[in-house]
């Protein structure tokens, strides 16, 4: 399809502003995270890193880190042996309910938040677990599965199953045919999987919300508890700005290796 030029130029223009209003807000952040004044006012006055440097020698928003990388680091470890189980049991195997048991499985991600922490809230009440970090892990670990089923599935899609069958032909066992041939072209897509998992589980608080206890609290939790107290101003916005700077690295990287071209077919056949 061509376009005109001045359409061109007005999609590009429509492009622009879409990317401003998304991502001036956080340009927005980042800067006051530098502002010497402890407030959203603008301009910023100056530049100072005292806030940085209250961060670091704050204990609330580094356990609150700790805590969301702990839980992010279990629930994609579940989601991975889970999502990939399921994504090789659907993909390489016809079942009646098929087609029932794929839609359950991405259900968690579709849902609503609030709808699934209460859906779980109930659950555990009704089995009589009482709310703690493991269920706070089993309850991130639901959706987490979500996003790897999804990046395993469609590389087992991409992938031939003439492979794996000329590998049991020239006598590989199944655990061979999987550490030799099958693995070696999925292996992206697990890490894929696994990065987007830990990025979505990391910044979850509405099922958080309804599943931890204990007392435990994550960074969003640390978000939300401080982000409407006025002295909390400054600090809110340097963790804010961390994440995001964190966030960009696994989001970047899962991107570039979700289209990276499957490689190695031939060695991986020899």
């Amino acid at each position: 399809m061509f376009l005109s030029r001045r359409a061109r130029i007005a999609l590009r223009c429509f492009a622009a502003l879409v990317l401003g209003v998304l991502y001036f807000p956080l340009v927005y952040v980042a800067r006051l995270s530098l502002n010497k004044a402890p407030s959203y006012a603008w301009p910023p006055s100056g530049f100072t890193l005292r806030w940085w440097d209250a961060v670091i020698r704050s204990e609330g928003p580094r356990s609150a880190l700790l805590h969301s990388v702990q839980t992010a680091l279990w629930a994609t470890a579940i989601a991975l042996v889970l999502g990939t189980l399921a994504a090789f049991a659907l993909s390489r195997h016809k079942f009646f309910g098929r087609g029932s048991v794929g839609l359950v499985l991405v259900l968690p991600i579709a849902l609503p938040g609030i709808v699934t922490g209460v859906a779980l809230l109930s659950a555990f009440q009704r089995v009589g677990i009482a709310l703690s970090v493991n269920t706070l892990i089993v309850a991130h670990a639901t959706f987490c599965v979500v996003v790897v089923y999804n990046n395993v599935g469609a590389r087992l899609r991409r992938m031939s199953g003439s492979l794996e069958e000329a590998s049991a032909d020239l006598g590989a066992d199944g655990l061979q045919t999987f550490r030799y041939v099958t693995f070696p072209l999925m292996r992206t897509a697990l890490l894929a999987g696994g990065l987007l998992a830990f990025a979505l589980s990391f910044d979850e608080i509405v099922v958080t919300t309804f599943t931890v206890g204990g007392g435990y609290k994550t960074l969003p939790i640390w978000f939300a508890e401080n982000f409407a107290r006025p002295n909390a101003i400054p600090v809110v916005n340097v963790v804010a700005t961390f994440v995001v700077l964190a966030s960009i690295i696994p989001v970047y990287v899962a991107q570039r290796l979700i289209d990276r071209p499957i490689e190695g077919v031939g060695a991986a056949a020899a």
